[in-house]
């Protein structure tokens, strides 16, 4: 019974050190999270991740970044970071210093040497959810961020290849941030020659895409269309596509048509043409073959009449005079 008791106590005591030990690695080290100076609550769940606005000015300062600052960590610890959909920076934009949308990686190593302390900040050019992995000590939490689009920087626009005439025809326009991230925040201006552009109106948010109708004149032409935005380009990144003009051409498809019937009636006529006078060549070729055909046999008769004249001739020659023979003509 007394050594049931004592293995009993062992088991304890080993079971409340590690749970002790757990507790301390657990809270030993405090991880803040700051955005422009002040605390956040947000980013520890997918559900409600931290909204960081994109570096829409390719500088990555603090009101674009996640800061993770941890404290109170034993001395030589190292703390890693994993990114995914974001990118991690050790410090930020300065005046003397430039830290653009293009710097940093997905992955961070942070050796504390004789300090109790690390930080690093975060940030993210795309609106798709990302996730920032941090480990020490054999503990791991799991952050989330989420990019906050930008304005309006670029645009495409999409319209038909040609109007019929008096038609109204749908046109879409697609705009995205500096980053391609989708925008409906600035409504484009239409403008259009020997056209009518109608209200102009968000299609779809998911994809920054506006709809408008333009109408086409009542008469054959070309159609001017000029779509653009308000943008600024920014230093370092490509230059902002904020206006698109196109020329359409207005048909009328009911002359077309008429016009497209007319030419094909032409060419079966022709066709048919073609096809009468190779009939007409052919028959006059096979006429042409029949008769050579009968001349030909003709003169095969002739010939096989006068080989056959001939070896009668030759028999006779030979009965009579055997010393003076002629071979016969096979």
């Amino acid at each position: 019974m007394n050594s049931f008791k004592k293995k009993t106590s062992i088991a304890l005591a080993a079971a409340m050190t590690i749970a002790m030990l757990s507790a301390t690695n657990a809270i030993a080290a405090t991880n803040a999270l700051t955005v422009g100076g002040s605390s956040v609550s947000t980013g520890t769940t997918l559900a409600n991740p931290a909204v960081l606005p994109v570096p829409s000015d390719n500088k990555v300062d603090s009101a674009d970044a996640l800061k993770i600052a941890i404290s109170g960590l034993d001395t030589g610890t190292v703390v890693t970071a994993v990114a995914t959909n974001a990118t991690i920076v050790t410090a930020l934009h300065t005046d003397t210093v430039s830290v653009t949308a293009s710097a940093g990686s997905s992955t961070v190593s942070i050796a504390t040497g004789t300090g109790t302390a690390a930080e690093f900040y975060v940030y993210t050019k795309t609106t798709t959810a990302g996730t920032v992995v941090v480990s020490y000590s054999g503990n791991s939490t799991t952050y989330y961020v989420k990019g906050s689009a930008g304005a309006a920087y670029n645009l495409s626009v999409t319209t038909p290849d040609t109007l019929n005439i008096s038609s109204t025809n749908k046109v879409y326009v697609k705009e995205t941030d500096i980053f391609g991230n989708a925008v409906t925040t600035s409504t484009p201006s239409v403008t259009a020659i020997n056209g009518t552009v109608g209200t102009v109106s968000v299609s779809d948010t998911s994809t920054g895409t506006f709809a408008f109708d333009l109408t086409a004149p009542a008469t054959v032409g070309t159609v001017g269309l000029s779509v653009s935005i308000t943008a600024t380009d920014v230093a370092g990144l490509a230059a902002a596509a904020k206006t698109v003009s196109k020329f359409l051409t207005a048909t009328n498809s009911a002359e077309a048509l008429a016009s497209a019937n007319a030419q094909i009636a032409t060419l079966k006529s022709q066709l048919e043409s073609e096809k009468s006078a190779r009939a007409i060549e052919k028959a006059a070729s096979d006429s042409s073959t029949a008769t050579l055909k009968g001349e030909n046999d003709s003169l095969k008769a002739i010939i096989a009449s006068l080989k056959s004249q001939f070896n009668v001739l030759a028999k006779k020659w030979n009965a009579k005079f055997p010393r003076l023979k002629v071979n016969w003509i096979k």
